[in-house]
């Protein structure tokens, strides 16, 4: 029974990351959808407005409240908690502020509240590949993970992916000049 519920965990983990990731490229899209004339632009909005609240409603809070309801269960019938699985469940409860952040955006973009650009929602969108490595990593490794080496590694996964970012954004900020410049 106890693989059962450990697979039925990872199933909804898998779906609610899905769902976090897919969501904000949604936001991305609607955001980008503002910048569009009519009638492109409430054409595209009523398709994301479905899409955001489908994903969200359907498949994301489902999974997160799933993943809620079998990690615990988990980690009940394993008898015991091992020290790396306090330090996970810190960057869980981090994951799901960040969820709740995404629902503040969610509640906003069905407004017609466009509070971010689309640049901050792209960097919003990397934190949570930040909980994923680290999330997975304690999850795998465990015992045999250093703490220091753990977040060293992690800090540096972050410079290199803000950087990245930043490349990204020199590079479309090029292409959108030279496509202007035509």
């Amino acid at each position: 029974m106890y693989l059962y519920i450990k697979a039925l965990h990872i199933i909804f983990v898998v779906t609610w990351f899905a769902g976090i990731f897919y969501i904000v490229r949604l936001f991305i899209y609607n955001t980008e959808a503002q910048e569009k004339n009519e009638p492109e632009r409430s054409i595209l909005q009523k398709q994301f407005s479905i899409m955001i609240q489908r994903l969200w409603l359907g498949i994301t809070w489902p999974s997160a409240i799933l993943t809620l309801v079998f990690g615990p269960w988990v980690w009940i019938m394993l008898g015991f908690i091992p020290e790396w699985l306090l330090v996970k469940l810190a960057f869980v409860l981090g994951l799901y502020i960040y969820h709740f952040t995404l629902h503040t955006i969610y509640k906003q973009q069905a407004k017609g509240i466009f509070k971010y650009t689309s640049q901050q929602l792209r960097i919003w969108n990397e934190v949570a590949t930040i909980f994923l490595i680290a999330i997975v990593m304690l999850a795998t490794v465990k015992q045999s993970i250093s703490l220091v080496w753990g977040l060293v590694g992690l800090v540096g996964f972050i410079i290199v992916l803000m950087s990245a970012i930043k490349i990204y954004k020199q590079i479309r900020n090029k292409e959108t000049t030279h496509s202007h410049g035509q």
